[in-house]
């Protein structure tokens, strides 16, 4: 079953749309990586200023995620422009899943 992999962003509403740049405009190094199988970055609404993001990786299993964390893919994804001070309200944080269901 597939691996879910999340990181949750907190950004200053007044920088939304620069925020959605930087990963419309990144290289993200994931086309080659093995077992890795899609990437999307969801906006959801905004509340008191602040605009909850969240990237969501798609992975084979949890074993090609790890993988991924500790390769040159992973580095080179990840090196790059710092980002902007009070673009981000506080650290990303991470959720992982495992897939134990998928609909018909």
């Amino acid at each position: 079953m597939p691996y879910i992999a999340m990181n949750n962003f907190q950004v200053s509403a007044d920088q939304a749309e620069q925020f959605e740049e930087r990963w419309r405009k990144r290289r993200s190094f994931l086309q080659d990586v093995p077992e890795f199988e899609h990437f999307q970055l969801l906006r959801g609404d905004e509340q008191e200023g602040i605009v909850h993001y969240v990237s969501h990786s798609t992975w084979a299993s949890k074993d090609a995620f790890i993988d991924w964390t500790h390769s040159d893919s992973f580095v080179q994804a990840h090196r790059g422009d710092p980002i902007p001070k009070g673009m981000l309200q506080g650290h990303p944080q991470l959720e992982c899943f495992d897939v134990v269901h998928i609909a018909d």
